[in-house]
C-alpha cells in the first residue's frame, strides 16, 4: 500500500532526506559537508546515529537512504509503499515560481535555467536523474522554494530597467527560502494561537535572507531573480553595485560564467575572510586576533541589521523578528551580534535566554523588548505537506 511520501531536500552544500507516514516523520537523513568530511545523521523515532562518509558515499546519498529506510523498519519495500517524492527546487522564472509535477518538459526548463542558480540546479538535476533511477514508478512534485514569495507587490519585485526586457526575458524579483519561511508562518501560528501582523524572518545559513511578511503574506525579500542578491553569505557576495561587477569582468578578464562562478563561490564570508564561508571557524579565528574573519563576521551582521530597518519601514513598524536556518537557530554568538545596537528598534536580547536557545523553538528578548524568537525551519514538513496537498487537488 502507498501512505507515505519521501522529501528529498538538496541544498548548496547538504542533502537532506525524510520519510513521513501522514504527519508523522517516520525517518530523517541529513547528509553534509564538513571542511574535507562527509556526515550523515540518520534518525528513527529517538535513535539517532552519525557516521563519517566518503564522497562517493555522498554523492550517492539517495541509494543509501533507501537501504537505511529498509534497515530501520520505516518502510519494507520503499519502491511499492512510497507513494510520492516531494522535492524541493530553486529556480528562478515564473515557470519554477508554482509547485509542479515533475516531467519532462520539468526537466527541460530546469536545464535550460540552470546557469541562473548553479549551486542549486546541478545536484537538484542530478538528483533527479537518481530518483528516475531509483524510484521510477513514484511521480515526483516540485515544491517550489518562491511560491510563498509569488504574491510580492510590483514595488517589490520589479527591477528598474525596460519594462518590455523584463517581461521577455522575465528578469524580475522572485526570492527564496520561501518553504522555510511558510514553515515559520505555520510554527508561529501554531505556538502563539495568531499571526501576528508584522513579521521580519531571517533565515541565516550559508545560503541566507531576510523577508517581510504582512498578516502572513510576503511582501519584500532580500534574495532577488537569483539567490545571489541580498545578504552577504557563505560565498555568495550579496548586493553589489552593478557597475563594480563590470569593472571586475574587465580588470579580471572573465566572462559571463567565470563572473557568475566567482560571485557565487569565491566571494562572501570565504572573499572577505581569505579563510572560510563557516561562522565556527571565523568566530574562532577572531578570538585569536583575525581582522579579516571580525570584518567579514561583521559584514554578516551588519547587512542584517540594514535589511531588518529596511522592513521595518516597509511593514510600517513590526511586532516580532525571527532567527531560523543553521546559524539563526544555532549561534547565539552571532544571533547577538546582529542583535547588538537595534535598542532604536525597540530590539533587546535576553543573554541568558538567547544563550540557551540553540536548535529549539525559544523567545529570546527582556521583557521590555518586542518579540525576537528563534523558530526552528520545519522544510521537511512544509515540503511534505505541500505535496500531499498537491496530490489532493491533483492526483
Amino acid at each position: 500500500m502507498r501512505d507515505k511520501d519521501l522529501v528529498v531536500n538538496i541544498g548548496s552544500d547538504s542533502k537532506k532526506y525524510a520519510l513521513y507516514e501522514g504527519t508523522e516523520r517516520r525517518f530523517f537523513a541529513h547528509f553534509e559537508k564538513e571542511a574535507e568530511a562527509f556526515i550523515v545523521t540518520f534518525q528513527t523515532g529517538d535513535s539517532k546515529e552519525k557516521r563519517m562518509l566518503s564522497e562517493k558515499d555522498y554523492e550517492n546519498a539517495l541509494a543509501g537512504v533507501l537501504e537505511e529506510i529498509k534497515r530501520s523498519g520505516a518502510a519494507a519495500a520503499p519502491e511499492r509503499e512510497i507513494r510520492a517524492v516531494g522535492f524541493r527546487v530553486v529556480a528562478p522564472g515564473s515557470f519554477f515560481q508554482k509547485h509542479r509535477l515533475v516531467d519532462s518538459e520539468f526537466v527541460k526548463r530546469l536545464k535550460s535555467e540552470r546557469g541562473l542558480a548553479p549551486l542549486h540546479a546541478e545536484p537538484m538535476l542530478a538528483e533527479l536523474g537518481r530518483l528516475d533511477k531509483l524510484l521510477p514508478k513514484i511521480p515526483v512534485i516540485a515544491v517550489s522554494d518562491s511560491a510563498f514569495h509569488a504574491a510580492m507587490p510590483p514595488v517589490a519585485s520589479v527591477y528598474a530597467i525596460p519594462h518590455a526586457i523584463a517581461e521577455k526575458f522575465e528578469i524580475r524579483r522572485f526570492g527564496y527560502h520561501g518553504i522555510s519561511f511558510s514553515s515559520v508562518v505555520r510554527k508561529v501560528k501554531a505556538t502563539l494561537g495568531t499571526m501576528p501582523s508584522r513579521v521580519i524572518m531571517c533565515h541565516l545559513g550559508n545560503g541566507a535572507s531576510v523577508t517581510a511578511v504582512k498578516d502572513g503574506q510576503s511582501v519584500d525579500t532580500s534574495m532577488g531573480f537569483t539567490p545571489l542578491e541580498g545578504l552577504v553569505m557563505g560565498t555568495r557576495s550579496g548586493d553589489i553595485d552593478p557597475g563594480a561587477l563590470i569593472e571586475l569582468a574587465k580588470r579580471l578578464k572573465l566572462s559571463p560564467d567565470k563572473l557568475e562562478s566567482f560571485l557565487y563561490h569565491e566571494c562572501g564570508l570565504l572573499g572577505v575572510s581569505g579563510e572560510s564561508n563557516d561562522i565556527r571557524d571565523l568566530l574562532k579565528l577572531e578570538k585569536e586576533g583575525d581582522s579579516r574573519a571580525a570584518l567579514a563576521l561583521d559584514l554578516f551582521a551588519y547587512r542584517i541589521k540594514k535589511y531588518i530597518g529596511a522592513y521595518a519601514a516597509a511593514l510600517n513598524g513590526f511586532d516580532l523578528v525571527t532567527f531560523s536556518g543553521g546559524i539563526g537557530e544555532r549561534s547565539f554568538a552571532m544571533r547577538e551580534r546582529v542583535m547588538r545596537g537595534l535598542d532604536g528598534l525597540g530590539l533587546a536580547l535576553d543573554q541568558s535566554k538567547n544563550n540557551a536557545a540553540e536548535s529549539v523553538d525559544a523567545f529570546i528578548n527582556q521583557e521590555s523588548s518586542k518579540d525576537i524568537a528563534v523558530i526552528v525551519t520545519d522544510e521537511m514538513g512544509e515540503i511534505a505537506a505541500i505535496a500531499a496537498t498537491f496530490l489532493k487537488v491533483q492526483p
